[in-house]
């Protein structure tokens, strides 16, 4: 598709870090339809670590919401695609998929929720809370059932991830200070391969930048809220909610410690 669209004079413009979704996007706006490929297969290199990945994550999030909010005049007053098309791109593509969803996941789960257990008058019911989450998070995974084994711990992380998600959502919707941040995913293949090829030891890191890679507080400091939630549910609450919060809580930790993803080898 971006061949496509370099054929066409059309070029990669600097207003954001998702040049592929902007392409899409002008592309869609132009007329152009898309054809899914279901049974095409591409293989994909995952990010060397915790931090890379993060990074990553932020990209993909606030990007979209950056691009949302400086396209959305121009998908509203677009006159080559019908109204259907733009309020599916506006509503369903941008708004509800690459805004609400981080959102919804993080306030819910990670505030309102431990939040109301300190509110004895709130009262969330199990079937919002729990049964309607587990049906729709279980269906999403029928199409990969090779992975279904790993379905439980992909809600705890993704619940962390939602954080940083949501982070990036509103710096890209307010066009903050990382709005722009571009930084290139180091890759753990291009990891190794340097690391198996580099003839002189890597210097040592120092403590402070150890712990600066490794350690972050911001999760620490949500693991530490939510357990004071647990602890106060478990002594006084009656929807077992703690349960899930102290589940929360150890995910929230491993990745405040940066226990998560490979540990690349610094010799």
């Amino acid at each position: 598709m971006e061949n496509c669209c370099y054929k066409r004079g059309w070029r990669w413009k600097d207003r954001t870090t998702v040049e592929d979704m902007d392409l899409a996007v002008r592309a869609g706006l132009k007329g152009w339809k898309f054809v899914y490929l279901g049974d095409l297969q591409v293989k994909s290199e995952l990010p060397s670590t915790f931090k890379a990945f993060r990074f990553q994550q932020h990209r993909w999030s606030c990007g979209p919401a950056n691009l949302f909010r400086k396209m959305v005049m121009d998908i509203a007053t677009n006159k080559k695609v019908s109204l259907y098309k733009k309020f599916y791109v506006i509503y369903s593509f941008f708004f509800v998929r690459k805004l609400i969803a981080h959102m919804f996941t993080f306030f819910f789960y990670c505030v309102v929720l431990p939040l109301s257990i300190l509110v004895p008058e709130v009262d969330v019911p199990k079937w919002g809370a729990i049964y309607i989450p587990c049906i729709i998070t279980t269906l999403n995974s029928v199409g990969t059932p090779r992975s279904f084994h790993l379905l439980f711990y992909w809600v705890l992380f993704e619940n962390v991830m939602s954080f940083h998600r949501t982070k990036a959502t509103f710096i890209g919707l307010l066009e903050a200070k990382r709005v722009n941040e571009w930084v290139v995913t180091e890759k753990l293949g291009d990891t190794l391969k340097n690391k198996s090829h580099s003839k002189s030891a890597a210097p040592r890191k120092s403590l402070t930048k150890f712990f600066g890679d490794r350690i972050q507080l911001q999760e620490l400091g949500f693991a530490l809220f939510l357990f004071i939630c647990g602890c106060y549910d478990f002594l006084y609450g009656k929807n077992n909610y703690f349960i899930y919060l102290f589940l929360q809580v150890i995910t929230f930790t491993i990745a405040g410690f940066g226990y998560i993803g490979t540990i690349v080898p610094s010799s």
